[in-house]
């Protein structure tokens, strides 16, 4: 299906209507055909391909061919089973109780049981970046027989059930964990080469080069996966990611795995299609994370004069070629039901900006510059470094001299999140279906912690923002839930300790041959079981 939500935020306007059919509706019907090599383009190439306790694109992706998930779910976040099988929660929101599925086995012949479950949901409580908010209320998780399991919350939390696919909450075997340090869960073994349920098996990983995953002979859903192997291919250059799905080389890619300048042109050819489905559990939104810890930043007057510094129609149409909304506030546009839009963005002001540096006290010298400073951007998407190119010139205006230091994706995870050696750096940091899950780890003081990726990289520390960020975790009645979330924005909008910039839109690229890559919430993030390759078509 050949369609953008841009087009499809248009058709609705144009027509009036308000619901179509069931997007599953638009999977593919015809007889699946067995075997067969897929061609899956992930960048950058992340630093572990397990799921616990990094949230980085390529991980997510890869890791739930290998690694499954309680649940998974439809295009509208229905759940479905995974490795759970039935699900019921009490009356007050305490009790979760999961029947699980029999006679899966992990890929070493252990058998899964409910002691699985109950050892990851307590590591991904410590040590997964959104973990440590997602899992915060759990007391205890039992296990009253093998294929049971029940988590016990002290307080309620209204998003857990929507947290817990593969890439979000993966479960691992305890058997290869068990007796490992908490603070070595991180970098074990079976980060670079895992142990799972799913319909995969790792077999290589060449670093720079690929992953090769082969067919799980002993999978749980007889007869799949279809594919014989799904080889994980790394090509930082986006003009060859390009060229090699023109040439047949490459079949599918998410997160816009082409250049946006070149997609127009490619999405065109013959045997490529490109699908925005599959995002639903994103929530995305870019940012600048500003580290608190500087001197000059600690100042809430420089932090707005930065904000006013960027012109965010520049940033969506020139960097990001117009796929996505301009999202001021830290709750994304994908997310409406919490999004207070009465937030606006900082206007682009560069006398306000100068103003307020002057009265900071930080005045020109006799070379311009008022200060310097370091900055920095994810490598995610060459998209992050435009936008850090774009700021330097936009602050060198307002006398603010960045020099713009450009990583390797491990390397800028470790510049950022354990040596902080930043001072502002353009970041994606995903809402995910959820303010609790996506947002509240960016701005919550408990978050903070050096070593943990995709965190509090600010080191923001507000009691008030705290207080209301504890409460909409636990807070039952939605209504009040949309006002502690409003009530957070207006703090953050004033403080800036993050200026948010766009929420992106995301494409997945692929090969028309290439069938049932899309058909739930998670796209290229599933599990790939139902993925066939249909020969002579694309």
């Amino acid at each position: 299906m050949d369609i953008s939500r841009r087009q499809l935020n248009k058709l609705l306007a144009a027509t009036g209507l308000t619901a179509f059919l069931p997007l599953s509706a638009f999977a593919e019907t015809a007889a699946p055909t067995k075997g067969g090599t897929l061609n899956f383009i992930v960048e950058p190439e992340p630093p572990t391909i397990l799921a616990l306790a990094h949230t980085a694109g390529g991980t997510q992706k890869i890791s739930p061919k290998i690694t499954e998930g309680l649940l998974t779910y439809d295009f509208d976040l229905t759940p479905k089973p995974q490795l759970a099988t039935e699900w019921s929660i009490s009356d007050d929101g305490l009790n979760y109780t999961f029947k699980l599925r029999p006679k899966v086995k992990w890929h070493d012949g252990k058998p899964f049981t409910s002691d699985d479950v109950a050892y990851s949901i307590e590591l991904l409580k410590q040590v997964h970046p959104r973990g440590r908010g997602t899992f915060a209320n759990v007391t205890k998780v039992e296990t009253p027989d093998p294929l049971t399991a029940v988590i016990r919350l002290s307080k309620p939390a209204p998003y857990l059930l929507s947290a817990l696919y593969a890439a979000e909450s993966p479960i691992v075997p305890r058997h290869v964990y068990d007796g490992v340090k908490i603070a070595d869960v991180p970098t074990n073994p079976n980060g670079g080469a895992p142990i799972g349920t799913g319909p995969f098996v790792f077999k290589e990983w060449v670093r720079g080069s690929h992953i090769i995953l082969e067919r799980n002979p002993e999978y749980w859903d007889a007869g799949k996966p279809y594919l014989d192997q799904v080889i994980v291919r790394f090509v930082p250059d986006g003009a060859a990611r390009a060229a090699g799905f023109e040439t047949g080389e490459f079949d599918i890619g998410g997160d816009n795995p082409i250049p946006l300048s070149d997609l127009e042109r490619v999405k065109a050819l013959p045997n490529i299609g490109v699908d925005s489905r599959g995002y639903e559990t994103k929530g995305d939104q870019t940012q600048l994370i500003i580290n608190l810890d500087n001197e000059y930043l600690k100042d809430v007057r420089v932090r707005r004069a930065i904000a006013h510094a960027i012109d965010l129609n520049v940033i969506l149409n020139t960097v990001w070629y117009g796929y996505g909304h301009i999202s001021p506030s830290p709750i994304s546009t994908f997310l409406p039901r919490y999004l207070d839009t009465s937030i606006k963005p900082y206007a682009f002001d560069l006398k306000a900006a100068e103003q307020l540096l002057d009265e900071a006290g930080y005045k020109r010298g006799a070379d311009g510059v008022r200060i310097n400073l370091r900055l920095t951007h994810n490598s995610y998407n060459e998209g992050f470094k435009r936008v850090a190119e774009y700021l330097k010139q936009n602050l060198a205006r307002i006398g603010i001299n960045a020099t713009i230091d450009s990583y390797d994706f491990s390397t800028y995870i470790k510049k950022v999140y354990t040596d902080r050696a930043f001072d502002v750096t353009a970041e994606y940091l995903g809402n995910q279906f959820d303010p609790t899950l996506g947002v509240q780890r960016i701005y919550w003081s408990k978050n903070f912690k050096l070593g943990l990726p995709f965190s509090n990289a600010s080191h923001y520390a507000n009691p008030e923002v705290d207080k209301l960020l504890e409460a909409a975790s636990v807070e039952i009645d939605d209504a009040k839930r949309k006002k502690q979330f409003f009530a957070f924005q207006k703090i953050i909008a004033d403080d800036v300790p993050v200026v948010n910039l766009v929420a992106l839109e995301n494409v997945t690229v692929f090969n028309k041959r290439v069938k049932n890559h899309t058909i739930g919430a998670e796209g290229v993030q599933s599990n790939f079981a139902e993925v066939y390759i249909k020969d002579g078509e694309g």
